[in-house]
């Protein structure tokens, strides 16, 4: 079909064709690299019509030829990636994208194109994947997975992501208003005029470019206008009143707990100069709503029939649309398949615009009303109480030819059948209401028999629907809903009297009444439901009806399981278009009323939303800041390899590249060991707590007593959780009566001021204290080794550093050469220390005077890695490494700083669950290999003698939590946690290292200084 201009003329007796078009503004864009041209005003999905290209697609499973099937956001089929390089954008529906001068799109999920698509031979062996297939294969040889998985994997997702950065930029709004209206149709309207009458700010957001809705392709007038009129005169009204913002191009995606919504508004992706301008390309808005009015429409059903997801099948209310808006036709001659009445307003439509109508083929048996009157009178041909039965392809199954349609029985088989040549089918099967919103936050949806599709039946707080969205598919219901929903919206969100009674409507509305519907929810073919051709329901995923019935058969009754199963409405469109027929479709299966089964829960967002637009300006520093100390500026004078300590940048050694990491990492330790070495702590976490309060406070927050320390002492403490799983230790100084400081890990000091503060306000906020974080308050300088008390002692300070004078857990408040200063005499390194806090801006000084006073002790820095070593060789525990979230103090040798004596504390009950004190559990010991050079892999899991040569899976009984060369021992070390591993020390057991067997020894976790006689002297 390509080739050929399938877009229709403008004349005077025809019908209004083209009306968004500028048909004098040519615009050149390319697809797949093939040249075409379109107008302003077109969309992609318009302007590829227009030019003959029926291929735009492949289906997920089966890779089978699909074309454009809408006019919306609920198009299956035309996912294309829409530009280059770093700004292509991948799954674009191109029912929504508008052509530019340049637009590059490109089709997806094929290779290696889209014509010649190795995947179709998915079609050839589809009898062997069937609806969970996936649940039933690949499970033997288990040694093969990794083989499946690899394929399986390239095989998912539709379009690839771009893989580079974003040069597009994207803003974040955060808006309050009295009432916002989701949908700009006549409906939407109506609301906002009546809302914006009572003077409650509103807000309306379409995801069109222009507002009206469907106003543009039905029948009907206002005040003896077309509805078009009105619209036009409407929304004038309403642009120019100062208590309304109109907003185009805006989806409104979610609706969450108490009216807050979220709204994507596309700025450039029409006009993508003006991104290079700085415009953004999206707005996030963040809305909340005193009062939501949705008035989203509703979307039209397509029909199941044998090959029903053959290019040139499009919804009938969608070529309407490309007729009416764009000057498109789907085709040549076309065939219209429908059970009710509104489809034959595009067979007349496109009659009237010179497109040939071979057939109208209505599954009624006797269709009456004016509409059908006026099909007929244009000698369109009406074949009543039948259906199409298939449909014959050309072009390898790329193009119709013609459909096979047959009398329908009411056996469940086709009757009698008949060709009818034709190169586009346009089906309709009734129309199901666009309420997703109000589903996203509680809201319920019920099938109503009498009107044969989903209708809401209960909505959140504070929601109101009117129009189709509300299952109301008039003219005069729409817009009279509209009026009082907004009036209703209005008076509420501002404390006003509500209306009593319905008024009556101001305009006088004329409309084509349209006869009954009549559910259709499978076409036979000539064949049973799963013989032959296939029936699709779900044209994304490639779900048929007979996939459905096999879920059933195999015992999946919920809609949710079966949903899950087969992953209908899992795709991108989330089922729009199919929903509704498969719940049909099961109810059958199952022999039961559609309405007992219930729906799937609608989920936000409606449609995609990017990543840039969620993100807004927080990416790069701005999403996550690099966080550096006082001393950064020193250690990169100092050549410090950094690593990332979460958001820290810390110096992980020196002397890199000179030397490789693990020399200089070696040199370090050794130096520390020997001498004395200075090490940047400015990030372990400072929390002040102040109050009468204070002490009971922190008596309840760790494990052990904190009220009882004397001012000048400090203990170390563990934090739990309430279910008794260590998640932060430390350690804690009390600075006076009503004053404490506590230290945290670096990672977790923002969570655990956090923790606290939740603590205090929820559960005990009659306690008087104020919990303050002051990490970035506070340079911090370990000084650890030998030689760290001569260096102290050789400067200007009126702090005694005597042993007696300042033994270990102390700390005092002083002064270092002028400067004033927290000195705590702790360690992590197993090595005489001291940890010096000096207010930041002093950092760089301080830093300076110690390595100017150490010269002649030898002192050297040290990094991260050099403490983690050392902290190994001593048996300290690191939060994140010995802990995971299931370790408790007792696991890890620490049941001496749980207190037996308190009456309470967070986590004491989860201390004593049976689980947390069984025999079994694992805990810490030492590791030592036999090979003493042998380095094991950070977790590395630990198995029996007896499981030594046993291929996985294996019986576990433990693994490596921390593994180290230690140059201190001269060999290597790990701590592990192993079941029962307290009462197995000695004990000889295998780490498994692939599939070789490394012997270790379980040992104490303590490897170096076990009498505590360095860090004590």
């Amino acid at each position: 079909m390509s080739g050929r201009s399938y877009r229709l003329p403008v004349t005077s007796d025809g019908p209004a064709v083209g009306r968004v078009l500028d048909r004098n503004a040519r615009l050149a864009f390319t697809f797949d690299g093939q040249a075409h041209i379109g107008y302003k005003g077109d969309t992609l999905a318009s302007a590829l019509i227009a030019n003959g290209v029926r291929l735009v697609g492949r289906s997920f499973k089966y890779h089978r030829p699909r074309g454009i099937f809408s006019a919306g956001t609920e198009e299956p089929n035309a996912l294309l990636a829409v530009g280059t390089g770093n700004r292509m954008t991948p799954n674009v529906r191109a029912t929504q994208a508008e052509v530019y001068d340049g637009l590059i799109a490109t089709s997806q999920n094929r290779w290696p194109s889209l014509t010649a698509d190795i995947g179709q031979a998915n079609g050839l062996v589809s009898r062997f994947l069937p609806a969970g297939f996936y649940y039933k294969t690949f499970m033997w040889p288990a040694a093969a997975w990794p083989t499946y998985e690899r394929f399986i994997r390239r095989a998912s997702g539709l379009g690839p992501p771009p893989k580079h950065i974003d040069p597009d930029t994207y803003e974040q709004l955060h808006v309050a208003c009295d009432v916002l209206v989701a949908g700009g149709g006549v409906a939407g309207l109506a609301a906002a005029k009546a809302a914006a009458a009572t003077g409650a700010r509103v807000i309306l957001a379409d995801e069109n470019p222009r507002l009206g809705g469907s106003a543009d392709i039905d029948d009907g007038t206002i005040d003896s206008a077309p509805v078009l009129d009105w619209v036009r005169e409407t929304v004038a009204g309403l642009a120019a009143c100062d208590n309304v913002h109109l907003l185009t191009r805006t989806t409104v995606a979610g609706h969450y707990f108490h009216n807050h919504l979220m709204m994507a508004e596309r700025l450039t992706d029409h006009q993508p100069d003006l991104a290079d301008e700085g415009v953004p390309r999206e707005r996030l808005w963040k809305v909340r709503a005193g009062e939501v009015i949705v008035a989203t429409g509703a979307i039209e059903r397509g029909l199941t029939f044998a090959n029903n997801d053959r290019p040139g099948i499009m919804l009938a209310s969608a070529a309407r649309v490309y007729a009416a808006r764009y000057g498109v036709s789907p085709g040549g001659r076309g065939i219209v398949f429908t059970n009710n009445d509104d489809a034959y307003r595009t067979a007349i439509l496109l009659a009237r615009a010179g497109v040939s109508i071979g057939r109208l083929v209505d599954t009624r048996a006797a269709p009456k009303g004016k509409l059908i009157e006026a099909a007929r009178d244009l000698g369109i041909e009406i074949t009543a109480g039948a259906g199409i039965a298939d449909v014959k392809t050309s072009l390898g199954g790329m193009g119709i030819e013609a459909v096979k349609v047959a009398n329908l029985r009411g056996d469940g088989r086709a009757g009698d059948t008949e060709r009818v040549e034709c190169d586009f089918v346009c089906v309709s099967g009734g129309w199901t209401p666009a309420a997703h919103l109000s589903a996203h936050s509680g809201g319920r949806l019920g099938f109503d028999e009498n009107l044969g599709t989903l209708r809401p039946m209960e909505t959140p707080e504070h929601m109101h629907l009117a129009g189709a969205a509300n299952a109301m598919f008039t003219l005069r219901g729409a817009l009279a809903q509209g009026y009082r929903a907004g009036d209703i919206a209005g008076r509420t969100a501002q404390g006003q009297a509500k209306p009593r009674g319905k008024p009556a409507l101001a305009e006088k509305v004329t409309e084509t009444a349209e006869g009954p519907a009549e559910p259709l929810w499978f076409v036979p073919a000539t064949g049973k439901l799963a013989e032959g051709n296939k029936h699709f329901v779900d044209l994304q995923h490639d779900v048929t009806a007979a996939d459905i019935e096999l879920g059933v058969r195999e015992g999946y009754r919920s809609v949710e399981h079966l949903k899950r199963y087969t992953t209908l409405g899992m795709a991108t469109d989330q089922g729009k278009t199919g929903s509704v027929n498969a719940l049909a479709i099961q109810a059958a299966a199952l022999g039961v009323p559609i309405a007992d089964l219930g729906i799937t829960t609608f989920r936000p967002p409606y449609t995609s939303v990017t990543f840039g637009a969620i993100a807004g300006g927080q990416v790069k520093q701005l999403f996550q800041p690099v966080r550096r100390t006082p001393l950064t500026a020193r250690h990169e004078a100092l050549g410090a390899d950094f690593e990332p300590v979460g958001l820290w940048r810390r110096p992980y050694c020196y002397g890199v590249p000179a030397l490789t990491r693990a020399e200089a990492v070696a040199g370090e330790i050794r130096n520390t060991r020997a001498n004395v070495g200075l090490l940047d702590a400015s990030t372990l976490g400072k929390i002040e707590i102040r109050g009468p309060d204070a002490g009971k406070f922190l008596d309840l927050i760790y494990t052990n007593v904190m009220s009882s320390l004397k001012p000048g002492r400090c203990r170390y403490g563990l934090m739990l959780n309430e279910q008794g799983f260590l998640f932060d230790d430390g350690v804690v100084a009390r600075a006076g009566k009503d004053h404490f400081l506590a230290h945290t890990t670096s990672g977790g000091a923002d969570h655990v001021a956090g923790w606290l503060e939740r603590w205090h306000q929820t559960e005990w906020p009659q306690m008087e204290l104020f919990i303050t974080p002051v990490t970035e308050q506070w340079a911090q300088i370990g000084i650890a080794g030998p030689r760290a008390r001569e260096v102290l002692q050789a400067l200007d300070s009126d702090i005694d550093f005597t042993p007696d004078a300042f033994p270990h857990l102390d700390w005092r408040a002083g002064r270092i050469e002028g400067i004033g200063t927290r000195v705590f005499r702790v360690s992590f390194s197993g090595e005489l220390s001291y940890e010096i806090a000096c207010p930041a801006g002093y950092g760089a000084r301080l830093w300076d005077t110690l390595m100017a006073a150490g010269e002649t002790f030898g002192i050297a820095p040290y990094g991260t890695e050099a403490l983690h070593v050392m902290r190994a060789e001593k048996g300290f525990i690191a939060i994140g490494d010995e802990t995971d979230g299931t370790v408790t103090p007792l696991d890890l040798g620490l049941g001496w700083a749980v207190s037996k004596k308190k009456k309470d504390f967070l986590g004491k009950r989860g201390l004593a669950c049976e689980d947390l004190t069984r025999k079994g559990r694992w805990q810490l010991v030492g590791l030592q290999t036999a090979d003493p050079d042998r380095v094991l892999p950070d977790g590395t899991y630990l198995t029996d003698l007896e499981h030594k040569d046993q291929l996985a899976p294996y019986p576990t009984i433990g693994f490596v939590t921390s593994t180290y060369m230690s140059p201190t021992l001269g060999r290597s070390i790990a701590l592990a946690l192993v079941e029962d591993g307290a009462a197995r020390h000695g004990q000889k057991n295998y780490a498994r290292v692939g599939s070789e067997a490394v012997e270790v020894e379980l040992v104490d976790p303590v490897f170096y200084d076990k009498n505590g006689s360095r860090q004590n002297g």
